[in-house]
């Protein structure tokens, strides 16, 4: 690449428009920066254009959809069996929703005098960046430079995703028919939301799993719920199993599996859906022209501060070591721009909390109940089932439980998980909790308005303590049962 004449000197360059890296730009020019926010898609990446958004519209548009099955019970009569789903229609609102999303980060982005250039760009020194935009070949010369590049699917050498038959999350995200047979190569996050969605929708599917059950990086007592509603819905699990090869024939995709359990196999569908895991985006960037170097999987590493080895350029999100997660890169992001702007900004706090769109939802942060013990910790546990709540009740959302995981000693909150309805919303109060450092006697006396689903934090705090309302407190008080 030849370095051409500068066109622009700017204080920070920001290469990625993501969750992180709009963030991160946004909140430079509120502190006054002159910043380039260079992105060689879309505004949002990943996450709201291909990710995040569309997949949790389509999940909420299959619980709407497998939400039917349940009316009758309450009294309603509608004619199910002339209910479907137009996916070339949902495809036009999920645009719309998209859209909308685009434009108001591309406002944000004006307003605080931030300049949006769409381009793709890689480092030519450590203080030039160089932009390929429409044939043209821009330099940009900074003074700090923000690596928020993303990350992308996995896809092993044996699968080529071709969007027809052998699909990505994005190409899974833009069908506008619903397969008859669909198999999921990966049972992690990802292959279990869009599974479950597709199984509501009328999909038959299968998850194919390395591990020997899905979601294996969650503590299982918090998957045996969605083990169990998988199975209500007819899903096939395959855990323990590997895909060794795959071919298309017939129009069919056909999945070469070998298990100890069945040995080989081969499995038929009509579409195959890859979602084994995702990998940074540090290729093609000029790392090594500014000086930076990655570890052996590809990541940057950073300091509290989100600098790397070379200290006027930093990083965020997926590039970086730790939890692929949109609401972590948009606070490295913050971070990285308070630091530039001179404020003393850091990650310091190791609360990242997740959230699996999943049927129920499990949602968590801080420790579980083992790894607690791991790091020393005497621990009891408090836990409140969904069923003995009256607006889980009511709601006709029973599956699930409210979880705290406390310090015998001290009563200090070590972590907080739940799964079931709302989940993803009801997080929110445990990850205040932890920032907080509160102990469990903080949320057993706030008062939780009823009826609602947070009051399962209330009793599940009572539990470890012992005296429970709602449920039968099991032996005495403050014990781990």
């Amino acid at each position: 690449m030849v370095v051409g004449e500068v066109a622009v000197e700017t204080d920070v360059v920001v290469i990625g428009g993501g969750p992180g890296g709009y963030a991160a730009a946004i909140r430079l020019g509120q502190l006054g920066k002159s910043v380039v926010l260079i992105e060689k898609d879309q505004l949002g990446g990943v996450c709201l254009n291909r990710g995040c958004i569309p997949s949790k519209a389509l999940i909420h548009t299959a619980e709407q959809f497998h939400g039917l099955t349940h009316f009758r019970k309450m009294g309603i009569r509608l004619p199910e069996e002339e209910a479907t789903i137009d996916l070339g229609t949902w495809q036009t609102w999920k645009e719309g929703i998209v859209s909308q999303l685009n434009q108001g980060i591309a406002q944000l982005c004006k307003e605080n005098g931030v300049t949006v250039v769409t381009g793709h760009a890689a480092f030519l020194s450590e203080d030039r960046i160089g932009v390929e935009t429409g044939g043209d070949f821009e330099t940009y010369k900074f003074k700090e430079a923000i690596i928020a590049t993303g990350s992308r699917p996995f896809i092993p050498p044996f699968l080529e995703v071709d969007g027809e038959y052998i699909l990505d999350s994005t190409s899974a995200l833009a069908l506008v028919q619903i397969p008859e047979r669909l198999a999921i190569i990966g049972g992690g996050y990802i292959g279990v939301e869009l599974g479950m969605a597709y199984a509501k929708m009328g999909s038959q599917v299968t998850i194919i799993e390395l591990a020997d059950r899905i979601l294996p990086q969650v503590s299982g007592h918090l998957v045996r719920e969605v083990e169990r509603k998988a199975k209500k819905l007819g899903i096939t699990i395959k855990s323990s199993t590997r895909v060794e090869k795959a071919s298309i024939e017939e129009r069919e995709v056909h999945l070469h599996l070998t298990s100890e359990l069945q040995g080989g196999e081969i499995l038929s569908s009509d579409k195959a859906l890859v979602t084994i895991g995702r990998v940074p985006n540090t290729q093609g960037i000029g790392l090594d022209r500014a000086g930076i170097t990655t570890d052996e999987k590809g990541y940057i590493a950073v300091d509290s501060k989100c600098r790397t080895q070379v200290p006027h350029i930093y990083a965020i999100g997926d590039v970086t070591p730790g939890s692929a997660l949109a609401h972590r890169a948009s606070k490295q992001g913050i971070v990285a721009a308070e630091v530039i702007g001179g404020l003393p900004s850091a990650i310091d706090s190791p609360h990242v909390p997740y959230v699996i769109f999943s049927d129920p939802q499990i949602a968590g942060v801080g420790y579980t109940r083992e790894e607690a013990q791991l790091q020393g910790h005497e621990v009891k546990v408090g836990t409140f089932p969904f069923r003995a709540n009256g607006r889980a009740l009511a709601t006709n959302e029973t599956e699930g439980f409210a979880e705290v995981v406390v310090d015998a000693q001290t009563h200090v909150l070590l972590g907080l998980h739940v799964v079931g309805a709302d989940a993803s919303n009801l997080i929110g109060e445990g990850v205040l909790a932890l920032e907080m450092a509160a102990r469990v006697e903080d949320i057993a006396l706030t008062m939780h308005p009823h009826p609602t689903l947070t009051e399962g934090w209330l009793e599940a705090a009572e539990a470890a303590l012992g005296h429970a309302i709602h449920i039968v407190n099991k032996g005495k008080a403050n014990t781990t049962d």
